[in-house]
């Protein structure tokens, strides 16, 4: 099975990844790509502490990424690729060519300069474009914060506000 999700979310490893995701998609394992977790021991201990022993966690900056997640696909274990921004993930997708033929956005929050458009997307406009990049490249871009919840096309997700 090829990697089931490639998922945008500032929190990376929590809860809704691990049990939210990782139940329904038997996920045998987890592609952290960050660059500056991928250096950083403690962080990376810090996150294993939220995975079940029997799911494995890789975390690799976007160009070992680039390079590991061709055999990734070939993987007999379904896997997850997380990201916890719009640049890393756009990044990725350019390396990649056209390996990656979706992206989740499961969560982007709340910060200054951030426009509400879900419950828990807030995207700046810069967001927005590299959001529209990504897509320009050949990839579905949906958000989707649970497997239970309904996709939300960019296109709706551009054109919703929390107010309406």
């Amino acid at each position: 099975m090829p990697i089931a999700l490639y998922r945008i979310d500032d929190r990376l490893i929590h809860g809704q990844v691990v049990v939210g995701w990782g139940q329904p998609l038997e996920l045998r394992f987890i592609v952290l790509v960050d660059d500056e977790v991928a250096t950083s021991e403690w962080e990376q201990e810090l996150y294993r502490m939220g995975v079940p022993p029997e799911m494995q966690v890789h975390f690799l900056t976007v160009e070992d990424a680039a390079t590991a997640l061709p055999a990734m696909h070939e993987d007999a274990q379904p896997g997850i690729v997380l990201v916890g921004d719009i640049g890393t993930m756009a990044r990725l997708v350019a390396k990649t060519g056209n390996l990656i033929h979706a992206v989740n956005v499961g969560g982007v929050h709340h910060s200054p300069g951030r426009t509400p458009r879900l419950r828990y997307v807030f995207l700046t406009a810069a967001e927005e474009t590299g959001l529209r990049a990504i897509e320009q490249l050949g990839v579905e871009v949906s958000a989707q914060d649970v497997p239970s919840a309904r996709p939300v096309s960019l296109d709706e997700l551009l054109r919703s506000t929390l107010d309406g």
